[in-house]
């Protein structure tokens, strides 16, 4: 599993929402962030349980999420903002399924739930966020997950793989979350932005989408 990439693991580790919206000003010192795909409420609960069932001290502070965009510097925020708002305009929703589990090992101590129905749809959107004011050389291949174990005793990524051998979920997925890493080293969420939509500043006075 070499080509897959260890990264995604805990890229929205210690996760703080905010609220979405951003305050739209320039960043010139440059700003990290990351793209990612949220869970329902529901499903995010129990893999949180499961996580935490493994030991995995991160349980309590990392939700259910499929990465995007794992890390990325960006020096020009507005631009990027831009990017991934357009890309979301122009997405249509999708289901996913996670089923099964697969490990990164040993390449790094990783236990994950596949992603069968919308991997093709994760990795067309990563490839056009992953552009632009994002672009950059990654280290491994893009492969969307779920992580449920990670960085645990070899034993628990074992029960890990097993207990969730025949799990499976679908749900549907009709936006996506904008993360910016702050000084503090928590992610927190600056827009939740909607699938085929245009957002609220690119809408008209009696709210209809502006025409491009």
């Amino acid at each position: 599993m070499a080509s897959v990439s260890k990264a995604t693991a805990d890229d929205v580790s210690r996760v703080r929402a905010r609220g979405a919206g951003g305050d739209g000003q320039a960043r010139s010192e440059g700003v990290s962030i990351g793209v990612i795909l949220g869970f329902p409420a529901d499903i995010a609960d129990e893999l949180q349980r499961w996580r935490a069932s493994f030991g995995d001290p991160m349980a309590g502070v990392i939700p259910a999420h499929i990465t995007l965009v794992t890390t990325t510097m960006t020096q020009d925020w507005e631009a990027t903002r831009r990017h991934v708002r357009e890309i979301a305009r122009k997405q249509a929703p999708f289901n996913v399924t996670v089923a099964g589990t697969g490990s990164f090992r040993p390449v790094s101590p990783v236990v994950f739930l596949n992603v069968e129905d919308g991997f093709g749809d994760c990795v067309s959107l990563h490839r056009k966020l992953q552009s632009g004011p994002l672009e950059r050389e990654l280290p491994f291949a893009y492969h969307p997950h779920v992580t449920v174990a990670h960085d645990v005793a070899p034993e628990s990524l074992d029960e890990a793989e097993t207990a969730l051998k025949d799990y499976r979920a679908t749900f549907p997925v009709a936006s996506m979350g904008l993360y910016e890493h702050d000084d503090n080293g928590i992610w927190q969420l600056r827009e939740e932005l909607d699938f085929g939509t245009a957002p609220d500043d690119d809408r008209g006075p009696d709210g209809s989408a502006a025409v491009r």
